[in-house]
Order: C-alpha cells, then structure tokens, then sequence
C-alpha cells in the first residue's frame, strides 16, 4: 500500500473518501476527476502495477475532449499509431477491398486517435498516481453498506470505510456481482466468440491490418509497427462455451477445432495459438443494466455498460463516463449524483452501444449470402474516410463542472 501525494490545501470539513475498483481506462479517469473535486481517493487493483500492452485502442468524439481537459492529449498524440490500411479479403485470400480504417470505423482522420492500450493507461495513472493512494496486488472481498458509509473488506486483510464505493473492474466486474448479483442477468451475448494474441510479423505488414472471411469465421493480422503483429480469430457461436471460459486449454482447442479446414494465413495462426502467452479469449457480449448504483456504490466503464469491441467505442465511453460520474458528485451527494449521472450519461451510452450492429455486419457476416452483400458494400465504398464521424461518437457534450468549496 503505498499512498503517492497529499493534497495541500486547507479545508474545513474531512475530505470524503472513496474506493475505486480498478485501475485500467475509467478507474484513473474517475479518480483524477474525484480529486479535483476535493475528495480523497483510493484506487484498488487486482494486478501487481497499471496494466501495459493490449491490443491498440481508439480515443474518438467526446472523448477526445475529456484527454484534453485532463491535459494528456499532446502525449496521445505523440502515441498515435497512424493506421493506414484496412484490407479484406476473400475465403480464397483474393482481394475484395483496400480503404482506409476509418471508412469502416467511421473515424476521423486528422482528430481521432488510435493508440496502444498501454500508452493510454501509463498516460492517465501518471496524471493520477501522485494525487492519490493506489492499492496494487488487491481487490474487494466483501462489501457492506450502512447509512454513513461502505465497510470493505479486502482480499488482503485490510478493513476500511469508505464514504462512496465505485466499480470500474470491467466486463466481468466483481464489484457488479456483488451489488446487483450474477453476471448473467445482464450479459447480453452477441453471438460471436474470440481470441487475440501477439505473433511474430513474418507476412512484411507494417501500421495496416488484413481480414480474412468466410462465413461466420474471420481472421486479421493487425500489424501496428514492424516486429509484430496482433493476430484475431473470430467465429459465430450459437451459444456461449461458458466451460471454455475459464480454461485455457480448451479455448484454444474450440478455436483450432473450429478453423481447422481454413486456409490463408489461418493454420499458422493457430499454431502461433498453441504457443502465446498472451491469449485473451472472451464471448462478444455487451452489459446492459437498468441502473447502474444502489445506495453508496455505484459502477462506470465496462462494469456499467460494455458495448463490445464491435462498436469502437468501449474506451471512449469509459473516459466519458467517468469523467461525468466525477462531475455529477461534484456539487451533489451520493444520492443526487448518482441520479444525475444516469440522467445526463445513459443515452450517450445506448446510442454508442447500438452501433454493435454496424459492426458485426461489417466485420463478421456469418452467412454465404451475407458475406457476399457485405463484399458488394465494401467494393462500392470510397477509400477515403468520411470527413465526420458517426453522430454517436460526439453525441454529448461535455459539461464544466464546479467543485463544491
């Protein structure tokens, strides 16, 4: 337990403490906000230090708006990966259409940003960790809310209390089975699973990405520099294997079993599979909830609201939401806040997670006939990317908020 700064300002009244759980995209945010806004703040963290790698992320429409506040921009900018190619191709591996990413992601050249998943999070705890006490190597065990405040207990042994509880721990948070119980009631499966894993770049790709298709499979190489390449393996799944989820072994079985017969680069891709230290496997799904606090905790990013990679979005949701549950308890207690947080993000967020169905359709048709009007849309499409966005991407506009004295 290490506690990097101290606020020096004098106030009147104790600082009120929160908990975050989880220090990936929407915990740091939450806590730079808090702080700013006078309270005092612990982020807690399963992982033995802020994550790196992961496969490259986009930063787009509002979101853009809340680097800048945070002023961290400039140094995204200078990560910008600067993705210049986006190539299709046929079951056969003949060519259906070359374009730029940004025509099929709706991006903006020029504005939007795509960088390393770990650029972004070394980013946003730099501009956090020395404002407040980050507890790595431990997570939540219990929580048991009262009328004064949230008692935790965590895996650790430590017992403290907290005023304000949030979950920011993901698609499969444990924050949110504990408050509102098992995932299930609100994991909506998209039909698809994946695995994505990191492999030597032998195919001379460079800041470009290939996808193969056949229907209801499809597999990309998805090179951001020279050396390697991120390597994606997706396929229709009527069902979620949940058996497979927690069992390496036999993820990278279904997935050999299902591209087994496939052609291209595919056979080496599953034997680059057998090998990876890296494999993250997970089924397509989004988390829909009704609401998304009860009494002192309340949830933000992927915890809340997972709108799936199909969307582009799950990042930028989660800098914007954070950034509005920070603002929302700026002038508010827990109560108000948490209501005017749902009231002023959930639309944003419903509009950004219906774009999974432009995604899935471009990316993964999963019938010969869909595949072969999906082939027809691209070869019809210019290679030059649109000069605006998809409305959703910029669908809030960031308020100011005022800190209370």
């Amino acid at each position: 337990m290490t506690l990097t700064g101290q606020q020096t300002k004098t106030r009147t009244t104790p600082r009120r403490k929160v908990l975050i759980s989880g220090a990936g995209i929407a915990g740091p945010v939450l806590a730079y906000w808090l702080n700013r806004y006078g309270y005092a703040v612990t982020v807690v963290e399963k992982a033995g230090a802020p994550r790196s790698g992961g496969y490259p992320i986009d930063v787009r429409g509002t979101a853009l708006d809340v680097v800048r506040r945070m002023g961290i921009l400039p140094r995204l900018r200078d990560s910008h990966i600067d993705l210049r190619r986006l190539t299709f191709l046929e079951e056969d591996g003949s060519e259906v259409a070359l374009l730029h990413p940004h025509t099929v992601t709706g991006g903006v050249a020029g504005r939007d940003l795509e960088v390393r998943r770990g650029d972004l999070t070394d980013a946003l705890y730099t501009a956090v960790r020395d404002d407040a006490e980050f507890l790595f190597n431990d997570s939540i065990d219990t929580l048991d809310q009262s009328g004064h405040g949230v008692d935790v207990t965590f895996r650790g042994g430590g017992r403290r209390t907290f005023d304000m509880v949030f979950g920011a721990d993901g698609t499969h948070s444990r924050t949110r089975e504990m408050l509102f119980g098992p995932e299930e009631r609100f994991h909506h499966y998209l039909g698809y699973c994946f695995a994505v894993f990191t492999m030597r770049n032998t195919f001379g790709l460079s800041h470009e990405t290939v996808m193969w298709n056949a229907p209801g499979r499809a597999a990309a190489l998805y090179a951001v520099g020279d050396d390697e390449v991120h390597a994606f393996l997706n396929f229709a799944q009527p069902e979620p294997p949940f058996d497979a989820f927690r069992d390496p072994r036999a993820q990278r079985d279904l997935v050999a079993t299902v591209f087994a017969d496939d052609g291209w680069e595919v056979p080496g891709m599953l034997a680059a599979l057998r090998d990876a230290d890296d494999v993250f496997f997970d089924a397509v799904s989004q988390i829909r909830m009704p609401r998304w606090s009860s009494g002192r905790v309340a949830l933000v990013g992927d915890a809340a609201w997972a709108p799936s990679f199909l969307t582009g979005q799950g990042t930028s949701l989660s800098l914007v939401g954070a950034y509005m549950l920070a603002g929302s308890l700026a002038e508010r207690d827990h109560a108000t806040g948490f209501a005017a947080y749902e009231h002023s993000t959930r639309e944003f967020v419903t509009m950004n997670q219906a774009l999974v169905g432009k995604g899935g359709a471009t990316l993964f048709p999963a019938t010969p006939q869909a595949l072969k009007e999906r082939n027809e849309r691209l070869r019809s499409l210019s290679a030059m990317p649109a000069e605006e966005g998809r409305p959703a991407h910029s669908a809030l506009t960031l308020p100011e908020f005022t800190p209370t004295s």
